[in-house]
């Protein structure tokens, strides 16, 4: 072990300011149900968005993308569309006004917007988008907490504190009990403080972070001064063909071996495919999970769009200046690392806690290693809290008790909290490991999620019953496809099963008759969304002559692709910098240049008009 007495009080300062924060607000939070879930929907829009963009900075994701990066090269930035990451991209522009309209606290009670509260299917679409929110919250605990054990296993052998637990541990759960550990402080300081600690938790996490990724970045581009990264040709290139072409034979023949176990080596059609359902996830509008919760904390709807813009401008270039800092050391030092876990099998997401392991000096391994925890704690204690939000408003208050006492609440969200995190680490003992549970997620359960909640924003005649059954189609056809199919393999099954889903949605909705005409002019005037709305648009029209609908589908979809196109440029502009790779890197900093021009005029000026 590496760490020193000032990075353990790096740490250990970290981890107590946690429990500090989380009493701070505890008086706060408990003012109200709103203050606790939301932080009463006063937090400025910067603030949020520097949360969510800190809860989106996790361990997990950043071990698999410098493993990527590693083995990829430039390529290795297209494939975060798997979640789809550019679905931020169609929440700034135009979803999150849309989303923000309805004045929710979450998207269960969201439902009651669209559908009303009384009719065919209500309940039952109600019901199902709850369960499919608590699985989707359990599943990324369980993505976090396994992601977290192996990292810190790393720098804390078991061999050094094996003598001081009173218990014996298989090799393959020594992650899971270091998960505990610290998941007892997240859980502490979300619990206890709710909304408002989270944020300034993910706030402080987000400056550490800064500093530590500069650090690396700039001790990666020193390091690599004079150097050349042996690589094989094409892993500068972030363009591809039909195939991947990346030959690691005579350099590291075992990464050859990741790329056929992940699937990729047809690059264009795995792309196509990336498209295709990130276009449609995208559409679907934020899962149930912590990203929804802080868009349904802004103070406005305009807020709301400043907000999901925010996150990719400061979550990209610092994120991408860990990774591919982190990925230049381990390649310049490849062979004075160990990539074998402890169950002798060839681990590439070891590389970024062995190259933080090995190269960073005493002060800033404890920083990093401190904002890598505090990465863990801030997702863990978003879904934590978008989980309670769930069970407390969604299924206690609405079923069980809607009389219950601001106490009482507050009580039950204590209780709540403890219950999700030891089901989400319960989870994490049976899950394989990260990618296992990524895959899980964006394959099987966001799968069966897509076409009904597209349909929900863009066709009047779609009910709750459409809702229920397009839901419950999806999501059960998904768990039955991963039985046969794993990974990128399930991408390619995904039109298959977005058109059962689709097809469960339009069947059910002519079950039942249409939502009433009411909660949906009260609805279409509301959120003003674009789409199939003639007829509720022509009811709104004729109560009020002056009403407008919103055309402006081909705008928002304008800005989307040059939203996408700067995603993409933030993302890769880290890259080249700290490659050296200077001709592109300047044509990166145009093209951005010039997106950022024009959005200003075709979004920004333009926030309150649609």
């Amino acid at each position: 072990m590496r760490l020193h007495l000032l990075d353990l009080l790096i740490i250990a300062a970290y981890l107590l300011s946690t429990v500090f924060i989380g009493l701070w607000y505890r008086k706060k939070a408990r003012e109200n149900k709103d203050s606790y879930l939301l932080g009463g929907k006063s937090l400025p829009w910067y603030k949020l968005g520097l949360s969510d963009a800190s809860d989106m900075f996790d361990i997990s994701g950043t071990m698999w993308m410098v493993s990527l990066c590693f083995v990829y090269g430039m390529k290795s930035i297209w494939i975060p569309w798997l979640w789809p990451v550019f679905n931020q991209v169609f929440l700034m522009m135009y979803l999150s006004r849309w989303l923000r309209r309805s004045n929710a606290s979450t998207g269960a009670e969201w439902l009651a917007t669209r559908f009303g509260t009384r009719g065919p299917g209500v309940g039952a679409s109600h019901q199902v988008v709850i369960a499919f929110a608590l699985l989707s919250c359990l599943g990324f605990l369980a993505y976090g907490f396994v992601g977290l054990g192996k990292f810190i296993e790393i720098f804390v052998p078991w061999a050094l504190v094996q003598d001081y637990v009173p218990f014996a541990v298989a090799p393959q759960y020594v992650p899971h009990v270091y998960g505990i550990v610290f998941t007892l402080f997240a859980m502490f300081y979300s619990i206890i403080g709710g909304m408002h600690s989270i944020v300034l938790g993910d706030i402080i996490k987000y400056a550490i972070m800064t500093v530590a990724c500069l650090a690396i970045a700039v001790i990666a581009y020193l390091e690599l001064q004079g150097k050349t990264l042996n690589v094989p040709a094409g892993w500068y290139d972030p363009f591809f063909g039909a195939r991947l072409d990346l030959d690691w034979s005579n350099i590291i023949s075992q990464v050859n071996q990741k790329i056929d176990e992940d699937g990729y080596s047809l690059f264009g059609v795995f792309f196509m495919m990336m498209a295709f359902k990130g276009v449609f996830a995208s559409l679907a509008g934020p899962a149930p999970n912590y990203d929804m919760q802080k868009i349904l904390s802004t103070r406005s709807p305009e807020e709301a769009s400043k907000m999901s813009g925010f996150v990719s401008i400061i979550l990209l270039p610092i994120r991408y200046s860990l990774i591919v800092g982190l990925t230049i050391l381990g390649l310049l030092y490849y062979n004075q690392m160990n990539l074998v876990g402890p169950t002798g099998v060839l681990d590439f997401e070891r590389i970024l806690p062995e190259t933080i392991n090995k190269f960073l000096p005493v002060g800033l391994m404890g920083l990093v290693l401190t904002g890598l925890l505090g990465a863990f704690m801030g997702t863990f204690s978003g879904t934590v809290n978008a989980a309670q939000a769930y069970i407390v408003n969604d299924i206690y208050l609405k079923y069980v008790r809607p009389d219950a006492t601001t106490k009482e609440v507050i009580s039950l969200n204590y209780v709540v909290g403890v219950v999700v995190v030891a089901v989400g680490v319960l989870l994490g003992f049976i899950a394989k490991d990260v990618n296992s549970v990524l895959q899980w997620i964006v394959s099987a359960l966001y799968g069966g999620y897509i076409a009904a909640n597209v349909l929900k924003w863009h066709w009047w005649r779609f009910n709750a019953t459409g809702f229920f059954w397009g839901m419950l189609t999806g999501i059960v056809s998904a768990l039955i496809f991963t039985r046969f199919f794993e990974g990128v393999e399930f991408l390619y099954y995904f039109p298959v099963l977005f058109a059962l889903s689709l097809t469960g949605s339009i069947v059910g909705t002519y079950l039942a008759p249409p939502t009433d005409e009411t909660v949906l002019k009260t609805f279409y005037r509301n959120v003003r969304p674009w789409g199939f709305w003639g007829p509720i648009n022509d009811l709104v029209v004729a109560e009020d002559p002056a009403f407008q609908p919103n055309c402006n589908f081909r705008l928002n979809m304008f800005n989307v692709v040059l939203g996408i196109i700067a995603q993409l440029c933030l993302t890769i502009l880290p890259m080249y910098l700290l490659l050296s790779q200077h001709v592109p890197l300047l044509i990166t900093v145009a093209i951005l240049a010039v997106v950022v021009l024009i959005l200003k005029k075709t979004w920004w000026n333009r926030l309150a008009e649609y």
